[in-house]
């Protein structure tokens, strides 16, 4: 087992990336603390690991409060004893996320307080813990817009994945001797339901996918696959890296017919 006797947190684990990636890490022998603010849907993670033979718990918290973040981390240290594995992955897409002109006030401020204060109160939190283990692996979930523009205006989504990753290369940095490694996952478009109900016509799901080289949207638990990747020891020489797993998005000028 790749995680075995590892300690791993999940943020936004009651669907889509955390989800899958919260069974499969229970799965690989981790001790897994899922987190959500959707508290049946958390609950029910947690269930379906322990009916697995798995071990986890549920934490309710609201990344972007303080209190709650360090709630969670220290909820981790109190159940298991350790912290090894942080995976900051709860983010929104806001359906009404467009341009400069047209997104709102209260819809940007809302998507930096999760996409990126999330990340930064996770951290701030948790990486004492990880210290506390010995080491271990940061996993921030960032996004293929990090490194591109959106052919369909959602800048405040875009701006946040943009800092996620920037946070992610100078956490790497300053935290490397340490043994902590800090990455940032960057998924393309995913046939997720976050995804879904922003891409809510065919016009806008066609115009992602035309730039997709393999055709189609991504699935969840291939990016809970390469989350394994990040931590696990079979990464131990990766860090402040731009992990892109996006079926070809960013390698593509034009796309193939």
């Amino acid at each position: 087992m790749r995680l075995q006797d590892k300690v791993a947190l999940i943020t936004g684990a009651g669907s889509g990336i955390g989800y899958h990636t919260a069974v499969l890490f229970a799965q690989e022998g981790a001790s897994v603390v899922v987190v959500d603010v959707n508290d049946a849907a958390g609950q029910k993670t947690v269930d379906e690991i322990t009916q697995q033979g798995g071990k986890a718990i549920y934490v309710h918290a609201d990344v972007s409060k303080a209190a709650d973040c360090e709630k969670m981390i220290q909820a981790a240290e109190d159940t298991y004893g350790a912290l090894h594995i942080l995976f900051n992955n709860a983010g929104i897409s806001h359906a009404n996320d467009d341009d400069a002109i047209n997104t709102t006030e209260d819809v940007w401020d809302l998507t930096m307080q999760i996409n990126v204060k999330g990340v930064f109160l996770g951290c701030k939190y948790g990486i004492p813990a990880i210290r506390r283990a010995g080491g271990g692996s940061i996993i921030n979930t960032a996004s293929f817009v990090a490194s591109l523009g959106a052919a369909t205006p959602q800048l405040a989504y875009t701006a946040s994945k943009g800092a996620v990753l920037s946070m992610t290369r100078e956490l790497a940095t300053i935290h490397a001797r340490e043994g902590i490694r800090v990455n940032a996952l960057c998924p393309g478009p995913l046939r997720t339901e976050l995804l879904m109900k922003y891409l809510n016509t065919d016009e806008k799901k066609n115009r992602r996918l035309v730039h997709i080289p393999m055709g189609r949207f991504g699935e969840a638990k291939e990016i809970a696959y390469a989350a394994l990747y990040l931590a696990s020891d079979e990464s131990s020489f990766v860090t402040g890296s731009n992990f892109l797993v996006d079926g070809g998005i960013t390698a593509a000028y034009v796309t193939p017919e």
